[in-house]
C-alpha cells in the first residue's frame, strides 16, 4: 500500500511498524507492518472496529510504548532512539494528549490542570499562568479558570483537557475517542474546536470508532488486523 503523497514535511512517520506481544504460540500480533505518514497541519482520523490494532497505533504515536520492529520519526526524533527521560519530555513538549475520560486531577482548578504540562517542562509561574489562561481562553473557557472539574460539565471538562493538550504548543495533538463519555451537544462543541484547531493549521490525530467524528477530519485511516486497509480523505478516494 502506497501512502497519500505529501508536500508538507511530515510531523510524524512510521514505516514498516510492527508490534508483537507475548512469544511463540502465545504472541500476538497487534500490527503487521504500518506505513504512515501525517503532514504538518493535516487533521486525521484513525478508525477500526475492535482489536484491529487502533489502540496499539496510538499508543506507539503517543509514545507510551515502542514497537517491536520498524521505524517511527515524531517531529524529526527517530523514538527507537530515545532514552525514556528523552521520551518523556517528548510525550510532555511535542504531544498534546486528550482522552476519553478527560483525566484532570479532581481539586484542581481548570487553570492548574492546564498548567501541568508546564510545570513538568519547568516553567516559572507568571508565564505558566499566562499561557494556560490563554489556552483556556482558546476554548471558551477563561470565565472557568478557577472552577474545579466537579463544577463543570463534561464538555467543558473536556475542553479544558485540549486546552491543557494545547499550552505547551505540541507539534501534534493525539485525541483517543474524545467525544465518548459525551451527549451529542458537547461532541458538537468538542468537535467545533478541533475544527477550527485544524484550520488554524494544527496536526490532530483522532483516534474513533464514530463515523460521524471521523468524518469531521480532512483524512480517513481504517486499520484491520494490524494493517492499513483504506486511506481517504473526506473529499473523496486517496488510495
Amino acid at each position: 500500500m502506497t501512502n497519500l503523497e505529501i508536500d508538507r514535511p511530515p510531523v510524524l512517520r512510521l514505516h514498516d511498524i510492527h508490534q508483537v506481544y507475548g512469544a511463540g504460540e502465545a504472541s500476538v500480533h497487534a500490527l503487521r507492518g504500518i506505513d504512515l505518514d501525517v503532514a504538518q497541519g493535516d487533521y486525521v482520523a484513525i478508525m477500526g472496529p475492535s482489536g484491529s490494532g487502533k489502540s496499539t497505533l496510538m499508543n506507539l504515536l503517543g509514545c507510551l510504548d515502542i514497537a517491536s520492529h520498524g521505524v517511527y520519526e515524531l517531529a524529526g526524533h527517530d523514538v527507537r532512539s530515545l532514552t525514556e527521560r528523552e521520551l518523556a519530555k517528548v510525550r510532555n513538549e511535542e504531544i498534546g494528549f486528550v482522552f476519553q475520560s478527560f483525566n484532570l486531577v479532581p481539586r484542581m482548578t481548570a487553570l492548574a490542570n492546564v498548567e501541568l504540562p508546564l510545570i513538568y517542562g519547568g516553567v516559572r509561574r507568571a508565564e505558566r499562568r499566562r499561557l494556560a489562561l490563554e489556552a483556556l481562553a482558546l476554548v471558551g473557557l477563561a470565565d472557568r479558570a478557577d472552577h474545579q472539574p466537579q463544577q463543570l460539565s463534561g464538555g467543558q471538562q473536556q475542553r479544558v483537557a485540549i486546552a491543557r493538550a494545547l499550552v505547551t504548543s505540541p507539534t501534534l495533538v493525539l485525541a483517543d475517542e474524545p467525544t465518548g463519555n459525551l451527549d451529542s451537544a458537547s461532541t458538537e462543541e468538542i468537535l467545533d474546536i478541533l475544527d477550527s484547531l485544524a484550520d488554524a493549521g494544527r496536526t490532530i490525530v483522532i483516534i474513533t470508532h464514530e463515523e460521524n467524528v471521523a468524518e469531521r477530519a480532512h483524512r480517513i485511516i481504517t486499520i484491520s488486523d494490524g494493517l492499513i486497509v483504506r486511506d481517504t480523505s473526506t473529499a473523496g478516494v486517496l488510495q
